[in-house]
Parts: C-alpha cells; sequence; structure tokens
C-alpha cells in the first residue's frame, strides 16, 4: 500500500496542533486570573487570595511548560512537512511568528521566574507587577498567532505571484476579515477554560472538606464570571457565524449539512450526511431555524454545498458533527451557570452534591470544546491551507515521502504520550497536595498521587444552614 504524504502530514499537524491547543486556551484564562488574586491579595492582605494564588501559579507552571515543550514542534513542521508553504508564506508568516516570540514569548519568560520563585523575595507590588505581566504576555501571544491563523483564512493585504505571498499592506493582512471574531471568541473561550477548571476543582475540593474558606470563595468568583462569559460567548460565536458566512460559505454549509442553496432551512439536529451521494440521512430538524441563525431571517437564503466543486469541499461529517458538539457544550456551559445563580439566590450553592459533582466533570468539558471548535475551523477550511489561493497539495514539501511522515507521526505519538504522561503526574500531584501549608506539602508529597475520580473522595460533606462547613470521614456516617 502506498502511503500518502499529504494525508498523514494532514494528520500529524492535526495531531500535533490539537494535543497543544488545549494548554494554551487554559494558560491564557488561569494567569489573568492569578493577576487577579494577586490583585486582590496586594490590596486586602487577606492570606486566602496569596494561598489561592500560590497554588494555581504551581499548576500554571506545569501546564505553561506542557504547552512550550509541546509547541516548540509545530514550528519545524512547516520546514520538514510543508515547506513550499513556508517557502510562499514565508514574508507575512515569518515577521508574524518572530513578533510573537520577541513581544510575548520573551515577556512571559522573564516575569515567570519572578512570579514563581519572588514571591518573598521582591516586593508585593513588583510580585504583583509580573503577575500582570505574565498574563499580559499570554494575551500578546494568543494576539499574533490568531492574527496568522484568521490570515489564512480570510487572507487580505498580501498579492500572490509566481507563488510567492507579497504583503501590500501589513495593517490589513494583520487585523484582515475574521481576525477581530476570531480572537474575542479565542479570549473568550481562555477564560471560560480557566473558569470552569478552577470552579470544578474548587468543588472537588468542597466535595472533600478541604481548605473550604478559599475554594468557596475561588468557586464563586469563578461563577459569577461565567454567568457572564458563558452566554456572550454565545454572542460572540452568533458575530463569528457571520463572518464566516461571509467569507467562507462552503465552511458555513458543511456545518450545516446544507447540500442545497434555499430559504427556510432548518437547523439540523441531527443527520447523517453523505458526501458521496450529496445528502443527508436520518434528518431531524427545527423548520427555519438555521435561516434565522445565519441571516436573522426565517426566510433567510442559505448557501449549499452544491455551490462548490466536490473536489473543493471540506469533510462534512467531521465539520456538522465538531459544531454540533462545540455548541453542545457551550449550551450545557450556560445552563451550568444559570444553575449557580439559582443555588445562590436559595442559599444552596455550597452545599448542593450534584451540582458540584457535576462543576468537577464540567472542568474537562472547555477542552472538547476548544478541541472540537478548532476542527470546525481547520477541517472545514479544507482543501485551502490559505482560503482560495494556496491548497494543502500544493503546499506540502515535494521531496516528502509517506514513510518520511508516517515516521514522523509515530515518533511524535510517542513522545507526545510520555510529556503528557508525566505533565498529568505531576499536575495530579500539585492538586493532590492541594492549598495546604508548606509544612503539609512537604508531607504530602510522598504521598501517591491520586486521580480526580469519585472513588478517591475518602470524605463525605456535612451540611449545615450555612453550607458546608465541616468534613467528616466516610466510614462515620454523614449525608
Amino acid at each position: 500500500m502506498e502511503l500518502d504524504p499529504l494525508i498523514l502530514s494532514r494528520i500529524q499537524f492535526a495531531f500535533v496542533v490539537s494535543f497543544h491547543a488545549i494548554f494554551p486556551v487554559f494558560t491564557i484564562g488561569l494567569a489573568s486570573y492569578i493577576a487577579v488574586l494577586e490583585g486582590l491579595a496586594f490590596k486586602t492582605r487577606n492570606p486566602v487570595w496569596t494561598k489561592l494564588s500560590t497554588f494555581w501559579t504551581k499548576v500554571f507552571a506545569v501546564v505553561f511548560g506542557m504547552g512550550v515543550v509541546s509547541g516548540i514542534v509545530m514550528s519545524f513542521q512547516f520546514g520538514t512537512n510543508w515547506s513550499a508553504f513556508s517557502q510562499a508564506s514565508a514574508n507575512f508568516l515569518g515577521p508574524i511568528l518572530s513578533y510573537e516570540v520577541i513581544t510575548a514569548f520573551f515577556l512571559e519568560a522573564a516575569f515567570l521566574g519572578v512570579l514563581l520563585f519572588g514571591r518573598d523575595k521582591v516586593p508585593a507590588g513588583v510580585h504583583l507587577f509580573a503577575a500582570i505581566m505574565v498574563a499580559t504576555g499570554t494575551f500578546i501571544s494568543s494576539f499574533w498567532i490568531l492574527a496568522a491563523n484568521s490570515w489564512m483564512q480570510t487572507p487580505a493585504g498580501v498579492e500572490f505571484r509566481e507563488g510567492v505571498f507579497h504583503v501590500v499592506s501589513w495593517s490589513e493582512a494583520i487585523f484582515n476579515p475574521s481576525f477581530p471574531y476570531r480572537f474575542m471568541h479565542m479570549a473568550l473561550a481562555s477564560f471560560l477554560t480557566g473558569g470552569f477548571v478552577v470552579a470544578g476543582v474548587s468543588a472537588w475540593y468542597l466535595l472533600r472538606g478541604r481548605e473550604v474558606e478559599a475554594n468557596r470563595k475561588a468557586l464563586s468568583m469563578c461563577l459569577w464570571l461565567l454567568l457572564f462569559i458563558a452566554p456572550a460567548q454565545a454572542v460572540v460565536g452568533d458575530f463569528h457565524g457571520l463572518n464566516t458566512l461571509e467569507h467562507q460559505p462552503a465552511k458555513v454549509a458543511a456545518m450545516e449539512g446544507n447540500w442545497e442553496t434555499s430559504r427556510n432551512v432548518p437547523l439540523l439536529l441531527f443527520a447523517i450526511p453523505d458526501q458521496e451521494n450529496q445528502t443527508n440521512h436520518f434528518e431531524i430538524g427545527i423548520p427555519s431555524l438555521a435561516s434565522l441563525i445565519l441571516t436573522h431571517e426565517w426566510d433567510g437564503e442559505v448557501p449549499g454545498l452544491n455551490e462548490v466543486a466536490v473536489e473543493e469541499q471540506p469533510p462534512v461529517a467531521i465539520v456538522f458533527w465538531s459544531f454540533r458538539i462545540m455548541v453542545g457544550i457551550g449550551v450545557l456551559m450556560i445552563l451550568f451557570a444559570l444553575a449557580g445563580l439559582v443555588l445562590r439566590a436559595g442559599g444552596r450553592l455550597y452545599k448542593t452534591r450534584w451540582y458540584l459533582q457535576g462543576m468537577r466533570f464540567m472542568s474537562i468539558a472547555p477542552f472538547f470544546a476548544v478541541l472540537t471548535g478548532w476542527f470546525v475551523t481547520e477541517v472545514g477550511r479544507a482543501p485551502w491551507l490559505v482560503y482560495g489561493m494556496m491548497t494543502q497539495a500544493e503546499s506540502v514539501t515535494p521531496s516528502l515521502t509517506g514513510g518520511m511522515a508516517l515516521f514522523t507521526l509515530i515518533g511524535y505519538i510517542v513522545v507526545y504520550a510520555l510529556v503528557f504522561s508525566a505533565g498529568v503526574y505531576y499536575l495530579m500531584r500539585v492538586l493532590y497536595v492541594g492549598l495546604e501549608d508548606s509544612d503539609d506539602e512537604e508531607h504530602a508529597s510522598d504521598r501517591p498521587a491520586r486521580p480526580l475520580s469519585a472513588a478517591h473522595v475518602p470524605f463525605e460533606i456535612e451540611s449545615g444552614s450555612h453550607g458546608v462547613h465541616q468534613a467528616k470521614p466516610a466510614n462515620e456516617g454523614g449525608h
């Protein structure tokens, strides 16, 4: 069997990007949260805020390290697997990626050391400034990366001459038509990810009766954030969808599973896309709702995939189902945020076990939403690498063989599995130690790491009129 270097290169890059993407989206949100905690600690001198900041800074350090390690190889892949694209786009992507390193990575690296090791060695104001600079660096980094990716989605400010992209307007290239929507969508996704992870871990500690005061504060803060951010993400997503409809109609058609350009298009809740026969099977939908969402008119016209040549259509099934998973998780996030408000109003937020258990499991939901969102974005662009201007087949390294691509793919899978296993191991140790003081941490460091599962929750929660206030061993009763 002959191995296709293009397919293998696409799989390899998809694997590496998917693995890497979950770390920055978390650290961006978490860095901002740490900066807020440092600000509260500086202003109030309340040791609870310092304790929370110290703990989540340790988590940030582990995740940041995993993100750096997993992201380094992506730039190399441009040269090894996509050299034709690298050569063609070097006039734009070269400077953009350099700006990201100079303005963001150096900033993060310089102040991360102060944030991690300078709490008792520098003035409190300097430590706060370091936290703010780290958070700022994460957003600067995302600015440049999303500018590059958005340009590939909606290229602007360039001319394509003799196989090379020449920049004619840097402002138009950087602030291309889809960039503002993608940047805002990703920023909110980062806050959602950080918020749900912190809320989920805090709920887990409350179920165990550990550091109740601090974790109640952390959970409360995050739920207030999520109450506003989760619905805001839906609004931004709507604007992003309208922008995509304008510039990438084939992607929207694949998202909706719509084959024929028509009006009063239903919103399909379920369908099995059949790309070979250009139709769907077992459709279940809400009449006219897709037209209303996409055009803001009940009888609005929605483009169909039949407007695009078959060879230029994206893989419909992947885009169709990834989009539904992403939206479904988004709806679930809004519901959990609203449920938190209702429980808070009734004074039952910290003693409702089903909700705390639900928040534990919701801590991983944003990562699935981010991944499926990236699948929609990147797979929906196929077969283009630079939309409408350069295909993936034109971008792959000419001398690359299928065997070479398969070898490196297997190598990346093995190495990333080791990196992920080591990172998760150390992350579990940090979570197991928790917010206890350093003396307790020294003793706790000898304990085996425990996974976040119900089987390893040795305490039941005793509830009173004021919520969770006492932990009791499970074998002593409780409710």
